[in-house]
């Protein structure tokens, strides 16, 4: 049942603090900004202390300065992924070949657009959701969107001329997507988050695809946790990649590198 119009922006904040929200006061303001009437607020706020994300009744998350919107069911956008964006555009040199897998919203993707002058851009998600929502976010830019399974989608023709590819594909481990909070595990596409028994079912052949994908010289960057660094780089190594880890204790983000020799 719908709760009565809440009254003011203190009731609202002491709602959303009793339901949990560590950030009531920005919430509660953001919401406001959201709803044009009383009943629309109420609703809202129904839903957020029913555990939605906040984001999906926004309509959009914050990511690296740029509004992205995000559909229900999609993965949001982590800040921490910010230091995937940093890293890639530390790498990459002019007018690079960009794609950019498991691309969810597109986040990642218009970020890169926004910092680098790519002369081939491209996100690519096996979600049906994530695409059309990627489509939406990147409309405007330079951009293609692909359907499919990592490389699979992509043009042939782009097959060893890769200068950059990136990915934050999932990499929580089976048995722990349990122990997520309940506004991923019951909202996001489980697709988004099992990365398999160990996290790295996924991250393992984005390196295999990448060792042929990518240029000579080329990098590709991926998102992965602090522990699992060293088993990824082990595989990346095999893959024939020349890998590395950047850790960010600001965002508690780590990126793992690899550079493809030549």
């Amino acid at each position: 049942m719908t709760s009565a119009p809440l009254a003011d922006r203190s009731a609202l904040v002491g709602r959303l603090r009793a339901a949990g929200c560590v950030y009531a006061e920005d919430e509660a303001d953001l919401l406001l900004a959201a709803a044009d009437t009383p009943a629309a607020l109420a609703e809202l706020t129904d839903r957020r202390v029913a555990g939605e994300p906040l984001e999906y009744l926004l309509g959009w998350a914050e990511f690296c300065g740029l509004r992205i919107a995000v559909d229900a069911g999609v993965f949001v956008p982590r800040g921490r992924t910010a230091l995937l964006v940093e890293v890639a555009a530390e790498l990459t040199g002019p007018s690079p070949a960009v794609a950019d897998l498991c691309c969810g919203s597109g986040a990642t993707t218009v970020a890169l657009a926004h910092r680098l002058a790519p002369r081939w851009l491209a996100g690519a998600d096996i979600d049906p959701a994530a695409v059309a929502c990627a489509r939406r976010n990147l409309a405007g830019l330079d951009a293609e969107v692909y359907e499919g399974d990592l490389f699979t989608p992509l043009p042939r023709q782009w097959r060893g001329r890769l200068d950059l590819v990136v990915a934050n594909a999932p990499y929580v481990p089976t048995d722990a997507v349990a122990l997520m909070p309940a506004e991923a595990r019951l909202h996001e596409a489980p697709v988004a988050l099992d990365g398999g028994p160990d996290g790295l079912t996924v991250l393992r052949r984005v390196g295999v695809g990448a060792a042929s994908w990518l240029a000579p010289g080329g990098h590709l960057v991926v998102e992965a946790s602090d522990a699992q660094a060293d088993v990824l780089c082990a595989a990346l190594d095999a893959a024939g990649l020349v890998p590395s880890v950047r850790h960010d204790e600001n965002l508690d983000a780590t990126a793992v590198t690899a550079r493809r020799p030549g």
